[in-house]
């Protein structure tokens, strides 16, 4: 499958579907040069979402295609945002609140005996539920605490983090992480040469 928004900063996507909530939150532009974002307007939203949303392609998470409106996108890019916020601790408010109860989901049992969520409501509130649905599953296999937003100012692309004890900050060390070290070190050392 392919993942348009994450795969543009040349990272690797998160395993299963982690990997739709980590392109969601990707499709905010991030880094340098600044690329678009990808829910600017309805064209470009549908447009994305069309390419990640499963399909027919993958049957066992196959799921209705959902026709986002102009009325969508601005409140697909407020969920994308607080969501965002949140996982890098930039504010503590849980984006749960802000859809207390715009939408739900719908879980069914299948005749083999395997019970099956799906995303309900339509629009931006299929979107938003599919997120919290993988959310959810991310978090009964502890991958979640893994989804991390990388550190820098610059960049906050949003990153699977696959270090062995969990401690990774930055989604390219040699990208992110050297150049803040190296502004770092040099305000010490300017610091205390003054």
């Amino acid at each position: 499958m392919s993942w348009p928004a994450t795969d543009r900063y040349d990272i690797e996507p998160a395993p299963s579907g982690l990997a739709f909530v980590q392109d969601f939150l990707n499709t905010l532009s991030a880094g340098k040069p600044r690329d678009t974002d990808l829910l600017l307007d309805r064209r470009d939203a549908q447009g994305w979402l069309d390419e990640v949303w499963p399909g027919e392609s993958n049957p066992e998470q196959h799921r209705q295609p959902v026709e986002l409106h102009d009325s969508d996108v601005a409140s697909l890019r407020t969920f994308r945002d607080a969501l965002r916020d949140w996982l890098s601790g930039t504010t503590a408010n849980a984006p749960g609140e802000l859809l207390a109860s715009a939408f739900g989901t719908t879980v069914r049992l299948g005749a083999d005996g395997s019970v099956r969520t799906e995303p309900a409501g339509s629009g931006w509130e299929a979107v938003a539920s599919l997120v919290l649905i993988e959310m959810f599953r991310a978090q009964q296999t502890d991958q979640w605490r893994r989804l991390k937003v990388c550190r820098s100012d610059r960049c906050r692309v949003t990153f699977f983090d696959r270090s062995r004890n969990n401690s990774g900050v930055w989604h390219d060390v040699r990208k992110c992480g050297h150049p803040a070290n190296l502004r770092a070190f040099r305000a010490r050392q300017k610091s205390t040469t003054h």
